[in-house]
């Protein structure tokens, strides 16, 4: 038989290959000649062959074929077969292979062997590859070994209960007893070792955490580790020079890291272990030199450790400014890690970090890219009324320079602060055209409605914003840029004849006339750069102007029936109807063109400036959120503003309604009650709801709502929708018998049946057991009940038992609502409930006013 190669010719071989298809080659002879000598029973190369196995595994070729052999090679006599068996079964098996239970004997009988390196490789092979089986067979030896005298060998037995620990939790019980001589020991592996199986332990079990701050008695063995901890890392920091762990002047910095973190989970949410460990954080926290690496990563748990348990505030403060001098650091590295550290830490010490807020800034000139996003975020979290024209300006200017991947992100966030802490509403405006004009296209779809509803709430502001969004579009002479293309179409269409008027509030009026305004509408409309949904701005804000500009009545009209013929369907139909308002129907083309109204904003009813009868809003438990930034909720009080919003055929959002006659003026109170049932939910629909084709009755001024609306009809009178007026009929009861369950059909409309059971648990609380079941030979799925009360009213909606309606009623949702009426009015409750029947979403909103009576008195 010859004698086979040496490991080191075969990696000189390997590495003298000129190309892949070579060096394949040689390790496929190389492998077969391997698996000849294994199969020949080779006891005398074997070794050599498992080792060139390994190094051909390493190399990510596969090697399955030598995992037997590793195992033979395990039972040898001689240690340097068992230690390249060893170091084979370390590389070739896991946890998940059966194969390496055979060796669970082998490990065992190594572990009792006299010889210190056996026992060292049986135990760095238990601590690689150890299983739950091999765990509880092996457990008793591992604790055994943990009493050795020897440091070395009981170190390697401190990290066999690591992983013994991390695959069966209830065997911690056998190594608790053994911790504390463990931390006593005077050699630091083992320190380190006992460190890590008591940071193990904690988090696993609550329990063994929390017995471990206290002192010695009723848990095994358990002792107050913290002062012990403390004690331990005095020592480290007071200790002289020690040639054995010292790292770059440091005392062991592992076992110091290993220290801090055990510490802080030690220390969370526990105010007298944080108390007893505030002085020596503080003292590691101002003696670590910071000038190496080392010293660096104690720092940086230390800071962890401070942020994390209940320390003091001044001890907060310190651990802010330590990652403020993070920032100053030459290595990205740290910087990194400092700028995320303090993102966590904003939320709960602003102040501290506000200090550091200009050397934030200087990070977004960073040319790192992992720097820059977490600098970003971080500036945005620092953004108050007092320092919010400064930051913008360094943010506009990253927002100017960054690459595209930011400006998304960027100009969003620059939205939702400036909404916040603008000062004033000309700076708000003035900065959102900016990022529109500098992000260009990049700006997420809410910015346009955001602006619109901005500009639509400031009556001042129209001339203003008409003027700078007109030169805007001047300047940049891209009609590519859609965001900034469609707010000013839509403002140039509702304020394009205050524009003309000349008077501007603070600012030289802007000289332009009506043919230059349209022409610029006429331009957007035939340009080839322009989407369907940019044109749709333009040709609505060109038939506004038909009826702001009634000289150019003609011309605007021209401009509409060009494009009637238009391969958007939005488009066409938009000209093709706007022209029969000019043709057919020019009586009612003044009130269609009418002005929008003022768009509400939902803060206001927040900030108690709107209707006093805010509703709250309780959505489904782990529910998207329904309201897009921007999208305008009017008030309860607007009766015929309502109305004209509902059938204004400026609707970007969805298929415009027939237009109606501006002489059908519906009775306040009918279109009190009516607009209240559409937009009074609260529940973050959009103000010009695609769905609401409502249109006015020619004969009651009512406006009849579609049945898939709001399903089936429901009577709006005054009393329903006063809580203070109660019915005279109400059956008064004892409040000390509790009334029986009560059930009433709440909703029962294309096959979706909800029924309500009515049990009052207390003399105001009602609790509401909500049923619901589908009828129809389809599945319902993504099912989502939501509910809106008054404000005087609480309401709380657990979670319910599914999302998914089966097809003729084989199984049912339910739901647990409680109302709490603290005054006895008589309740409303509007719901909206959406579901998704073959890949169709279907919305259905409705109001339930019959409660039972008894069920309040």
């Amino acid at each position: 038989m010859p004698v086979p190669n040496r490991l080191r010719d075969l990696i000189r071989n390997i590495r003298s290959c000129k190309t892949a298809a070579d060096e394949r080659a040689l390790i496929q002879k190389e492998c077969a000649d391997i698996r000849n000598g294994f199969r020949e029973e080779d006891n005398v190369f074997r070794c050599r062959n498992v080792a060139k196995v390994l190094y051909i595994y390493m190399l990510g070729y596969p090697a399955h074929f030598g995992q037997l052999e590793a195992l033979k090679l395990i039972v040898s006599g001689r240690f340097t077969d068992k230690r390249i068996g060893y170091l084979g079964a370390m590389l070739l098996l896991d946890e998940h292979r059966e194969v390496h239970l055979l060796m669970t004997n082998s490990l065992k009988n190594d572990m009792d062997n006299p010889s210190q390196y056996v026992q060292s490789l049986a135990l760095c092979t238990l601590g690689n590859v150890c299983s739950t089986e091999m765990a509880r067979d092996l457990a008793s030896d591992v604790e055994r070994l943990m009493k050795n005298s020897n440091g070395y060998i009981k170190k390697k037995a401190v990290l066999c209960a690591c992983r013994i620990v991390r695959k069966v939790p209830e065997m911690m019980e056998n190594f608790i007893p053994l911790t504390k001589p463990l931390l006593a020991d005077k050699n630091h592996g083992v320190m380190l070792g006992a460190v890590s199986l008591v940071t193990e332990m904690c988090m696993k079990s609550s329990k063994v955490r929390d017995n471990f701050k206290k002192n010695f008695s009723r848990t095994r063995g358990c002792f107050q580790l913290v002062p012990s901890l403390v004690r331990i890392l005095k020592n480290l920091i007071m200790a002289g020079y020690s040639p054995e762990h010292d790292v770059s002047g440091i005392s062991d910095p592992f076992l110091q890291v290993r220290i801090i973190r055990l510490l802080r989970i030690l220390g969370r949410n526990d105010g007298e272990s944080s108390e007893v460990m505030n002085d020596i954080l503080a003292q590691v926290a101002t003696n670590t030199e910071t000038n190496k690496n080392v010293g660096n990563a104690i720092l940086y748990e230390t800071v962890l450790t401070i942020m994390d348990i209940k320390s003091e505030s001044g001890l907060r403060v310190l651990a802010v400014n330590i990652l403020g001098r993070f920032l100053l650091n030459n290595d990205k590295n740290i910087r990194y890690v400092a700028l995320n550290s303090l993102l966590k830490t904003v939320h709960t010490d602003m102040t501290a970090v506000q200090r550091h807020r200009t050397t934030v800034l200087d990070c977004l000139k960073d040319p790192d890219t992992s720097i820059l996003r977490r600098a970003m975020e971080l500036c945005f979290s620092l953004i108050n009324s007092q320092n919010v024209r400064g930051t913008m300006r360094e943010l506009l200017s990253f927002l100017s320079r960054c690459n595209v991947e930011f400006k998304s992100d960027c100009s969003s966030g620059i939205f939702v602060a400036a909404e916040k802490f603008a000062p004033n509403t000309k700076w708000h405006i003035d900065t959102m055209v900016k990022v529109l004009i500098t992000a260009g296209n990049y700006v997420r779809d809410d910015s346009v409605p955001t602006l619109i509803h901005l500009l639509s709430a400031n009556d001042k502001m129209h001339v203003y914003a008409a003027q700078k969004l007109y030169q805007a579009l001047i300047e940049i002479n891209d009609l590519s840029v859609h965001p900034i293309t469609q707010v000013a179409s839509w403002c140039l269409g509702e304020y394009g004849d205050e524009l003309i008027s000349g008077h501007c509030e603070g600012e030289e009026p802007l000289q332009v006339t009506e043919a230059e305004i349209l022409d610029i509408l006429r331009r957007i409309l035939e340009s080839s750069l322009t989407n369907h949904v940019t044109k749709s701005y333009a040709i609505n804000a060109v038939m506004k102007l038909s009826a702001r500009f009634p000289s150019h009545k003609g011309e605007s009209q021209h401009i509409v029936s060009l494009h009637m013929d238009s391969h958007n369907m939005e488009v066409q139909q938009r000209s093709v109807e706007y022209t029969q308002l000019f043709v057919k129907h020019e009586a009612l083309r003044p009130g269609v063109l009418e002005r929008m109204p003022q768009f509400e904003r939902p803060s206001k009813a927040e900030n108690g400036e709107g209707n006093n009868e805010e509703e709250t809003v309780v959505p489904a438990p782990v529910q998207p959120e329904l309201q897009t930034i921007g999208s305008p909720t009017p008030a309860t009080n607007t009766q015929q503003s309502n109305v004209d919003l509902l059938l204004d055929l400026v609707d970007l959002g969805g298929t415009a309604s027939a237009p109606a006659p501006q002489s059908m003026q519906m009775p306040p109170m009918a279109a009190q009650n009516n607009i209240n049932s559409l937009f009074d939910l609260g529940l973050g629909a959009p103000a010009i709801a695609p769905e609401m084709n409502g249109v006015p009755n020619a004969t009651n001024g009512q406006l009849q709502m579609p049945a898939g609306l709001m399903g089936d009809p429901m009577a709006m009178g005054t009393d329903s929708l006063n809580p203070g007026m109660a019915a005279p009929n109400l059956i008064m009861n004892n409040l000390t018998q509790k009334p029986a369950a009560q059930s009433v059909t709440a909703f029962d409309k294309a096959g979706l049946k909800v029924l309500f059971t009515f049990n009052r648990e207390a003399p105001t609380v009602l609790s509401v057991e909500l049923t619901a079941t589908n009828s129809t030979m389809n599945d319902f799925g993504d099912f989502i009940f939501q509910a809106a009360v008054p404000k005087s009213f609480q309401l709380q909606m657990m979670p319910p038992s599914g999302n998914s309606l089966g097809a003729n009623g084989t199984n049912s949702v339910t739901q647990i609502i409680r109302l709490n009426n603290p005054n006895k009015a008589q309740p409303r409750l509007r719901m909206r409930i959406s579901y998704t029947c073959q890949g169709q979403t279907i919305q259905e909103m409705g109001e339930f006013n019959n409660f039972p009576a008894a069920v309040w008195q």
